[in-house]
């Protein structure tokens, strides 16, 4: 009884005794911790006012505006100078060129030779590699066709230049000289047939020569060249810049125009090529021109449009003179080689080619494509063509064109 008594109200006691004992460390830890005097308040307010004022004195640069020199800068007769016909070229100047263009360093032996020097110097390299102190055997006559395969005279041409020297020294032990002047004079005999100047009828008034080609083989560089050359010979020459598709063709043939003193009819571009044909001719038939020289388009991509377009300015032409044109001449980029056989194949189905001009002779190692294209097409090659300048377009002589492929003097 005691202890139940007494142990009821211990417990309580305890309890409540601990009660009051365990909260009062836990606030007194607490509250020191907080610290809240480091806020520094003034310091973000220092300052923003000052900078702001500053670029209030960059104002004043605007007033160097200066508008007086404008007026004084206005001559009204410039506008004025300018406007002319082109398409109508004095051709009271004979033949306008520059210095050098009148006098060229080479003749054109020199400067044939100097243009056919990548083509000559691949074969003449190619022959003296095989040909040193070696007996001219069946390997060696197996080299030597490839070689000259491989400089654009195509494979029937190197056969048979090939089985003719065959024939006259096989098993023999030869130089590389006598192999040079046996291939040239076979290359003169090939391309001798088809070397033809190009004869104009002085009976026609005009002669209307229609020069076709893809554009970039030196069409209108060309006619321009022939232009000259017909001037230089006294005869009187009319232009017609019937690539009306390329603004650039139309002012290329004006300048020439200029240069050579002859008169340029000439279209807006897009205009029809045909009806510029018909109006240039009957204008060339009024004035009693020697000489008309037709320029076409070449755009070969759309072939089906460009052969519309050359047999519409054909039908055009025989309506004011039904032998019109008298000549046909094809221009070939000598760069493309082989593809230029392809060329040749598609503008013939266009129209009735009647001759070539190779242009751009010196520009690659592929000169010997004319000699396969004399070999496959027969076809007359008036001129050809070995740099930019004027003098540098000349009928094709069959001899020296042959030497100089190889690398042999003139004479």
């Amino acid at each position: 009884m005691i202890l139940r008594w007494f142990g009821r109200k211990k417990p309580e006691e305890q309890a409540r005794k601990d009660e009051t004992t365990a909260p009062l460390p836990e606030p007194v830890v607490q509250e020191p911790i907080v610290q809240e005097p480091p806020v520094p308040e003034p310091v973000a307010e220092e300052p923003p006012p000052v900078p702001e004022v500053v670029p209030e004195p960059e104002l004043p640069p605007p007033p160097a505006v200066e508008t007086p020199p404008p007026p004084p800068i206005a001559p009204p007769s410039e506008p004025e100078e300018r406007e002319d016909t082109p398409e109508i070229v004095r051709d009271d100047l004979p033949v306008a060129l520059t210095a050098e263009e009148e006098k060229p360093k080479k003749g054109w032996f020199a400067r044939l030779k100097d243009g056919l020097s990548k083509s000559s110097s691949k074969l003449t390299e190619g022959i003296s590699g095989i040909f040193t102190k070696r007996k001219l055997d069946d390997e060696a006559l197996e080299e030597l066709e490839e070689l000259l395969i491989t400089a654009d005279l195509g494979p029937t041409t190197a056969a048979k230049v090939t089985a003719e020297l065959a024939r006259t020294r096989f098993g023999k032990e030869v130089s590389p000289e006598e192999v040079k002047a046996t291939l040239a004079a076979e290359v003169a005999k090939i391309v001798g047939p088809v070397a033809k100047p190009l004869e104009i009828d002085a009976a026609l008034k005009p002669h209307v020569i229609l020069v076709v080609g893809v554009n970039g083989t030196g069409k209108t560089t060309t006619i321009g060249k022939l232009a000259r050359q017909f001037r230089a010979e006294g005869k009187t020459v009319m232009l017609a810049a019937g690539d009306t598709f390329r603004a650039a063709a139309v002012s290329q043939l004006k300048i020439w125009g200029e240069r050579t003193g002859c008169p340029v009819i000439s279209r807006d571009t897009g205009a029809d090529a045909a009806g510029l044909a018909f109006d240039a001719l009957e204008e060339a038939r009024r004035q009693g021109v020697d000489i008309l020289l037709i320029d076409t388009a070449g755009r070969l991509q759309n072939k089906a449009g460009l052969m519309e377009e050359l047999r519409k300015i054909v039908r055009v032409i025989k309506k004011v003179d039904e032998s019109a044109p008298h000549t046909t001449l094809l221009t070939l980029d000598a760069t493309t080689g082989q593809n230029a056989h392809n060329q040749v194949e598609v503008f013939r189905d266009m129209v009735n080619v009647s001759g070539l001009i190779l242009t751009k002779l010196d520009g690659s190692a592929r000169g010997g494509v004319l000699v396969s294209l004399a070999e496959r097409f027969k076809l007359p090659v008036h001129a050809i063509g070995i740099g930019e300048g004027v003098y540098d377009l000349r009928p094709f002589d069959a001899d020296q064109f042959a030497k100089s492929l190889m690398g042999l003097p003139s004479q």
